[in-house]
């Protein structure tokens, strides 16, 4: 593994410790990446996201959704087949997985619905109010020495 001075990046730079930790987790992550269940990331609207996964042959009560912190953890685990099956070809898998996914500062599950052999997960961006931009009001040169004058007093 590759190891890369950040050092000179963060001179100039306040409060971009998470984008840190997000390079160092990038950058340790295990070459391969599990492919089991292939999912979608879309985009649905300005600050909602949809995470769907293709779960065939999972019910609802053996899936679960998990958020903690900005983690969001999905889940499957089948439960034991007692019927006896001959198969002559079984080419879908139904085997447990575990998928995380890490979410951004202020971002929420809203919801998740399963149909048709997928997973919707539905996710909101909610900005506080204290983080949204905000128009400063820029005083004129005699209407600021007024309220210096005023505070002096």
């Amino acid at each position: 593994m590759r190891a890369f001075d950040r050092t000179p990046l963060f001179r100039a730079s306040v409060g971009f410790d998470q984008m840190a930790d997000l390079m160092d987790r990038v950058l340790a992550a295990e070459p391969v990446q599990p492919t089991y269940p292939p999912y979608n990331i879309e985009k649905t609207d300005e600050n909602a996201y949809r995470i769907s996964i293709a779960v065939a042959g999972f019910a609802a009560d053996e899936l679960s959704v998990e958020m903690k912190e900005n983690g969001l953890t999905v889940a499957g685990r089948k439960g034991e087949d007692t019927a006896e099956r001959s198969y002559l070809h079984r080419g879908i898998a139904t085997r447990a997985f575990e998928r995380r996914f890490h979410l951004a500062d202020h971002v929420r599950v809203t919801g998740a619905t399963h149909a048709d052999g997928m997973l919707h997960i539905d996710l909101v961006r909610e900005i506080p109010e204290a983080l949204k931009p905000r128009r400063i009001e820029i005083a004129r040169a005699s209407e600021a020495s007024q309220l210096v004058d005023a505070s002096a007093a």
